[in-house]
């Protein structure tokens, strides 16, 4: 088996092996794929994260040894500014927000023989216990990016991609697109039960699961629609009040966290790690 990293800004992943085919999702700078197949100059990749496939342009990939595939997916914190740079002995890398940084130490980090030294703020997934409070701020960081097909940056990013972006800092696997989401978490029955940070998803006239978002308090969404936006949010769905109508449709509310009324257990160490993330934090005030 054949394993890279993303040794780009970003990387589009396309349908077919061409510039010119469809993008179906982006590689951020440090996420690792499987190699399956090579064809000319491209790669045939599985993504480490999620399972999604496509091609890759191969120059915008670094291979990896099997040990280096496996410690960059236990060793890695996730980049939480906008854009930040990666600085090497002669180049810099602009890195934006949901970037991997392989083998971080608090100062460097490492991708294959090439070092970077990164002054940003980090997240490091899985260590700290991420409530609907955090996932709210990550997500109005992507606030008015541009809706792009297949997006995963604050630089273009469709709304499969921004659930699954906000998710990853809390170290939450989501899949890649709208469809496959929807079959994650447990249902919720009724709009009145829902909490910040629910996942709503809507359908078109044939039922089929197009779009998603992530619900706020007092009945508002966070989406990627032309743009992320926030609108109101009722159980029939979407409103867009400079539209002065619904736009999506109301099919399904999932919840991935944990439910807020049965986490008061968890208040002391929560304070704890927000005193520990207080520099992150204050970014997002």
């Amino acid at each position: 088996m054949e394993y890279a990293a993303c040794q780009v800004s970003i990387a589009p992943l396309r349908a077919q092996p061409s510039d010119k085919s469809e993008m179906v999702s982006q590689l951020l700078f440090g996420e690792t794929v499987e190699v399956q197949e090579s064809k000319d100059t491209w790669k045939y990749v599985v993504c480490a994260w999620d399972g999604y496939t496509g091609w890759v342009d191969a120059k915008q990939l670094k291979r990896l040894t099997p040990k280096e595939f496996d410690e960059y997916r236990e060793h890695q914190a996730i980049n939480l500014s906008l854009v930040e740079g990666l600085m090497a002995a002669d180049h810099f890398i602009p890195v934006t927000l949901g970037a991997v940084l392989p083998q971080y130490d608090g100062l460097r980090c490492q991708l294959g023989e090439q070092t970077f030294q990164f002054s940003g703020p980090v997240v490091t997934p899985g260590q700290q216990r991420m409530g609907s409070e955090w996932m709210i701020k990550i997500a109005r960081r992507y606030l008015h990016a541009p809706y792009l097909w297949g997006g995963r940056s604050p630089f273009g990013i469709d709304c499969s991609g921004l659930t699954q972006m906000v998710f990853k800092t809390a170290g939450i696997r989501l899949l890649r697109d709208a469809n496959q989401q929807v079959t994650q978490g447990r249902p919720i029955d009724f709009m009145e039960e829902c909490q910040a940070g629910d996942l709503a998803f809507f359908d078109n006239a044939k039922g089929q699961i197009t779009h998603v978002g992530i619900i706020l308090p007092e009945c508002h969404i966070i989406h990627s629609s032309g743009r992320v936006r926030i609108d109101k949010l009722d159980h029939f769905g979407i409103f867009n009040r400079e539209m002065n109508r619904y736009t999506h449709q109301l099919r399904i509310v999932k919840r991935l966290l944990q439910d807020e009324l049965n986490t008061a257990i968890l208040n002391e160490s929560e304070a704890v790690m927000a005193d520990e993330l207080a520099g992150q934090v204050e970014l997002f005030g």
